[in-house]
């Protein structure tokens, strides 16, 4: 999220200005555009103020031609002013005398479309109704505007499209002032053109191969274009506003960069997307310098650990490709780690950090004889809730500048995917201490009694060994809960939970034989899955637990939008190198009892 991207829009042609040649630039960032990063799709949306929008780089800002950096022929003009308007960032911008051939075509209404580049700084993840990744950026700096021959949204309008403007064809200058529109050098370059704008406003090809064929030049072909979309709209051209991941969008190189050395360096067994592979044979001396050839930076004269330097200090994208390898090792460690308390418990996730209440809810209603001109009954409701939040959890790893000049990732990526490790133990630690809080006896209920006591009919009244008789006990207790309304509920174990100790003893007692003798037969052979977690210190307590999909018992929670740790990277501030932080939203509690039950042991 911290490299640019771009949003196209239109501009408005009420607010051309001839005498100084300035035109007002509209970007309506009201929709939002669909995006994909290492979690999948989701859709970004921009917040348009003076509070979200960074405009340090307003001074001197130019207008460029297809945001092409590699040329001054390629600076239309400057950027002169910014304003807010109607929840729209409106720019003001100059053309310069160098470039009339574009102020014609854009008082003509032929160029009606612009390109901002942004680059994100800060960001609100979220989900819609309908469960769907959201991602409202909140802080963005504007970087750059160019002139673009293509919108992409038929749905967006210019702000005047409830009265549009009238389309006046401009007038032909006197013989003696001929317009300065550069002549082409050749015919092949005239008919290029003619197809082009065939193309670009979807004119067909009849219509450029009819001008090519009796010689038009590139100003009768604008004419004719502009008659041809008069005749097709029958008023004025509309703008359009799209936003847009361009191919050389800075992020998605970025990221591909980022793919390309996971794939090399820490797992040759990944499968390189398509687009990765261009970059699969490049060192980071070379995406160094693509980062700065992009960004309009000559490395020429520069030796290895001046690129390098130069990179980090004056791109944005750069860091962002080992925050990406950082992340697909991190993220493939988390999710190879070993959890099985986690199949115990139902994930979900909370939109915000504030204690979050889950109401358990029971009816006492009962269906009664109703007589003949006798009365329905009302029924009531029966309710129990258990409150808790989730927290913050992270730290941050350094890649020195010194390993970036040395072409030496390992020890990085090492550590990466020793965080995401830990990252899946912090997780299972968090939801053992939760099992094993009071001496074994769970947290606090709402109730004001602990998760496995006796009054909630889940725990053993003398500790006993994993035995058939110890077995029938739990499920009987669990067959016999009752819900909130005091009605049966008959819940299923399914899972016996047990430290490693009494793995061998579980596989016995549940391991399916064929008995000779009627006495012999092993009535939880395949009924119950069990379940060995190493950090359980208790060598005998043990539990049975029901599928967690039918029954709520223990859950835990992420930061809706943000399941599993996170990383963002940025060129170090501490060290002298590039800083990946790797951020951990989670939570989690008991909501209900009655699908636990523990066995003290012996």
């Amino acid at each position: 999220m911290n490299a640019p991207v771009t949003i196209r829009a239109g501009f408005e042609p009420v607010s051309i200005d001839d005498k100084s040649r300035t035109v007002d630039l509209v970007a309506s960032t009201g929709a939002g555009v669909e995006r994909r990063d290492m979690d999948g799709p989701f859709v970004e949306v921009l917040e348009v103020s003076e509070q979200a929008i960074d405009l340090s780089r307003l001074d001197g800002m130019p207008l460029l031609d297809s945001h092409r950096q590699d040329g001054l022929e390629n600076v239309l003009g400057a950027v002169r002013a910014v304003r807010f308007e109607a929840g729209k960032l409106i720019v003001k911008v100059q053309i310069s005398p160098r470039h009339d051939a574009f102020w014609q075509d854009i008082k003509a209404g032929i160029i009606r479309n612009v390109s901002v580049g942004y680059l994100p700084k800060d960001w609100r993840d979220g989900k819609d109704a309908a469960g769907a990744r959201i991602r409202t950026v909140t802080a963005w700096e504007l970087r750059e505007v160019s002139l673009v021959p293509v919108g992409a949204d038929p749905a967006a309008r210019t702000r005047g499209q409830d009265m549009p403007p009238e389309l006046e064809t401009p007038e032909a200058p006197p013989a003696e002032t001929r317009v300065n529109t550069p002549p082409a050098e050749t015919r092949a370059a005239v008919n290029q053109e003619i197809r082009a704008l065939g193309t670009t406003f979807d004119l067909g090809s009849d219509w450029a191969n009819g001008l090519i064929d009796r010689g038009a030049s590139e100003n009768e072909a604008r004419a004719a274009a502009l008659e041809a979309m008069r005749e097709r709209q029958s008023g004025a051209p509309t703008a359009r506003t799209s936003i847009i991941a361009q191919h050389d969008d800075p992020a998605a190189i970025a990221t591909r960069m980022g793919e390309a050395i996971y794939a090399t360096r820490v797992n040759p067994a990944h499968e390189l997307s398509e687009p990765a592979r261009a970059y699969a044979g490049m060192t980071v001396l070379d995406m160094a310098r693509d980062c700065l050839r992009r960004g309009g930076i000559s490395t020429t004269g520069l030796n290895r650990a001046e690129t390098i330097t130069r990179a980090l200090t004056t791109t944005s994208d750069f860091p962002v490709i080992f925050g990406d390898t950082g992340n697909r090792a991190l993220r493939a460690a988390y999710q190879a780690a070993p959890a099985p308390l986690k199949m115990l418990a139902r994930q979900t996730t909370h939109s915000d950090f504030r204690a979050k209440t889950k109401v358990q809810a029971a009816d006492l209603a009962k269906l009664e004889k109703v007589n003949e001109h006798g009365e329905y009954k009302h029924s009531g409701f029966i309710e129990a809730k258990e409150t808790y939040a989730i927290g913050t959890y992270g730290t941050i790893v350094g890649l020195s500048r010194q390993a970036l000049v040395n072409d030496d990732l390992g020890a990085f990526t090492d550590l990466a995917g020793k965080l995401g490790v830990a990252a899946a133990e912090f997780e299972v630690q968090f939801l053992v201490d939760l099992l094993v809080k009071a001496a074994g006896l769970g947290p606090t209920m709402d109730d004001g009694k602990a998760v496995f006591h006796a009054d909630h009919g889940n725990l053993a009244a003398a500790g006993g060994a994993i035995a058939v008789d110890t077995l029938s006990a739990a499920r009987l207790a669990m067959r016999r809960q009752t819900g909130l309304n005091g009605r049966p509920i008959s819940v299923t174990p399914k899972y016996l939970l047990i430290p490693p100790e009494l793995e061998t003893t579980a596989e016995t007692i549940l391991a399916s034989i064929q008995p000779n003798k009627t006495e012999d037969v092993n009535p939880f052979g395949g009924k119950l899955t069990p379940l060995v977690e190493a950090r359980l210190v208790d060598a005998a307590r043990w539990y049975i637990a029901a599928d967690p999909a039918t029954i709520e018992g223990l859950e835990y929670a992420y930061l809706q939008g943000s399941e599993g740790p996170q990383t963002d990277s940025r060129a170090g501030f501490d060290i002298d190198g590039v800083e990946v932080k790797v951020r951990l939203d989670f939570g989690a509690s008991f909501l209900d009892w009655r699908g636990w039950y523990m066995n003290p042991g012996e």
